[in-house]
């Protein structure tokens, strides 16, 4: 069973892959770093950083960290970008998976191009598209087989994995006994723990990126590990059998907003009634929502931390009512304070319903009731969220949230020099001038949490 997964790994060429899919992946490339710029400046990047820095010393073939550029190791690298993309939670994800598989592809991929040297731009975008299809499946496999739900981390682990086996050339032998590793030692962490208490710990991207990027090295260096169950057992066979032939990444999704995923049904429901009737939220008295079980879960109504006000439904809610949109400073405590968002949020009513429950995880569904001052009640139609692959965004859409979070950090000249490396990327250049930008520490620090 390894071996078609090995062979993929080491195998797979940019130039083969069809066009579409060349396409939705260097669109997500400009997304995810357009997260990356969003998630800069918070504390949790700042600490991830900082820790990166001091423990993870850059040793004989050091990468520099994204956005920041002090060099550390590969592994450092890895899970200082992995998590400052999280910090952000405005990056694509997957149904099946509930969770982000190019979170940790991307800067594992970033820092394993410069600890090896090789630079080519198809190289990199072969190792990112290797991260959504062996992460996605490796996601949906341990999702059949384990009990509990476990963060990204313990799905990327083994994609970081992949990547870094490529990027170092190991072996088949190796390459086996580096999935293996990633998935032993990667952060089987319970997501719902993180949902019900929001923290800094979050999706674990970045830890199962540290994992897997690990594990390769160590696979280099005779540690073994294999076999990796959820790559390897008969159970889940028929998710590896397609590999080169499905393309999971075009199953991914796009966020719109930087709050969980199973906030913005109720948060497209609200818009669509607030801009549909052109009500202002001062018309509004309450809103009640009625949504599925694992929505109602994300419980804060009051944030204190840019992690609550990521984790919760009410709260981004009751901002899309009072602003039209959900952005950077809406997440931060500027809006904490904001008496009209307060006041829609810890009055709102939210419910669950049996029937959006069955249809979870294929498919998220909510709806919303704003009950207007005068007692007229408007109801949503059942709402799914935007960007899903059955209805992705057009690209212009996609670019203008890549600007409205890069270009306040990076400044819209050096925003706009790299977007349009990542679109220019491809085999035989060098992908030196996206990496330059990538790792250089100038920026303004516009968000802090």
């Amino acid at each position: 069973m390894a071996q078609p997964l090995i062979d993929f790994v080491h195998s797979l060429r940019w130039q083969d892959v069809p066009a579409p899919v060349q396409d939705r992946t260097r669109d997500f490339l400009v997304d995810l770093l357009g997260v990356a710029a969003g998630g800069i400046g918070t504390r949790l990047s700042q600490i991830i950083r900082d820790h990166a820095a001091d423990q993870f010393g850059a040793g004989s073939a050091p990468a520099r960290m994204l956005l920041d550029g002090r060099p550390v190791s590969p592994a450092g690298a890895t899970l200082a970008g992995g998590m400052t993309i999280d910090a952000y939670d405005a990056h694509d994800g997957h149904r099946l998976t509930k969770g982000h598989a190019g979170c940790a592809a991307l800067p594992a991929a970033m820092a394993m191009a410069e600890a090896t040297g090789r630079l080519d731009g198809g190289d990199l975008l072969t190792a990112l598209l290797l991260g959504y299809e062996i992460g996605t499946r490796s996601g949906i496999a341990l999702h059949r087989t384990a009990c509990d739900y476990h963060t990204t981390g313990a799905w990327t682990a083994l994609s970081c994995a992949a990547s870094g086996a490529r990027y170092l050339g190991l072996t088949a032998d190796q390459t086996r006994h580096a999935l293996g590793i990633a998935e032993y030692h990667g952060p089987r962490s319970q997501m719902m723990r993180c949902i019900d208490a929001p923290t800094m710990v979050k999706d674990g991207s970045g830890w199962g990126g540290m994992a897997g990027v690990s594990a390769a090295y160590l696979a280099r260096s005779g540690f073994t590990g294999a076999p990796a169950i959820t790559a390897e057992g008969s159970d889940v066979a028929d998710l590896w059998g397609d590999l080169g032939q499905t393309w999971r990444v075009m199953e991914q999704y796009y966020k719109p907003f930087p709050v969980c995923r199973w906030a913005q049904p109720p948060v497209q429901a609200v818009l669509s009634l607030m801009q549909g009737h052109r009500l202002r939220s001062t018309d509004v008295a309450r809103i009640e929502i009625v949504t599925f079980h694992q929505s109602l879960r994300l419980a804060t109504r009051t944030p204190a931390t840019t992690e609550e006000a990521q984790y919760s439904t009410a709260f981004p809610a009751a901002v899309a009512a009072v602003r039209g949109t959900i952005g950077a400073e809406d997440i931060t405590e500027s809006a904490f304070a904001d008496p009209e968002i307060r006041r829609l949020a810890e009055g709102m009513l939210v419910t669950e319903s049996d029937t959006y429950n069955a249809a979870f995880p294929d498919r998220r569904i909510a709806h919303a009731v704003v009950v207007l001052q005068d007692g007229t009640r408007l109801q949503s139609p059942p709402t799914e969220a935007r960007g899903d692959p059955e209805a992705m965004v057009a690209r212009d859409e996609m670019r203008q949230k890549f600007h409205a979070c890069a270009d306040p950090v990076l400044g819209a000249p050096r925003a706009s020099a790299l977007r349009t490396a990542a679109e220019a990327l491809g085999p035989g250049q060098s992908a030196r001038d996206l990496l330059d930008l990538v790792w250089c520490n100038q920026f303004s620090q516009s968000v802090t949490n």
